[in-house]
């Protein structure tokens, strides 16, 4: 079940207005991704206080590329991939699971190099 602004988890009733907003957006993010719904609210609450604690916000950034006939996940700037794959499906299932754990950014692009979709922003 998706939660919005005005439709959320108890748990979120006492964050400021900008960190409950943020982790309703995280946990919609994670229950579309096939996680329970209290793991769900429970990693999306401790990930949004975290952004904004975060002075400047600084988050890692991963990007998922074609890298000849295989897809490659790396960290923006990163030389050596941290993850490959045959098909862009499979990547970008390990791939988000990888993000989420390390509270990043992923930017997901077509074989011909455009950006296909930004996720966890």
């Amino acid at each position: 079940m998706p939660w919005s602004k005005h439709d959320y988890p108890d748990s979120m009733k006492h964050l400021p207005e900008e960190v409950r907003n943020k982790a309703i957006e995280i946990a919609n993010a994670l229950v579309e991704d096939q996680k329970e719904e209290g793991r769900a609210i429970a990693i999306g609450i401790a990930q949004a206080r975290r952004y904004f604690e975060d002075d400047d916000h600084a988050r890692p950034e991963y990007h998922i590329t074609a890298d000849g006939e295989d897809w490659v996940l790396k960290r923006k700037g990163g030389k050596r991939a941290i993850k490959r794959q045959d098909t862009k499906e499979d990547l970008l299932d390990e791939a988000k699971d990888y993000v989420n754990d390390h509270d990043g950014i992923l930017v997901v692009y077509t074989k011909d190099g455009e950006v296909s979709q930004k996720l966890y922003d």
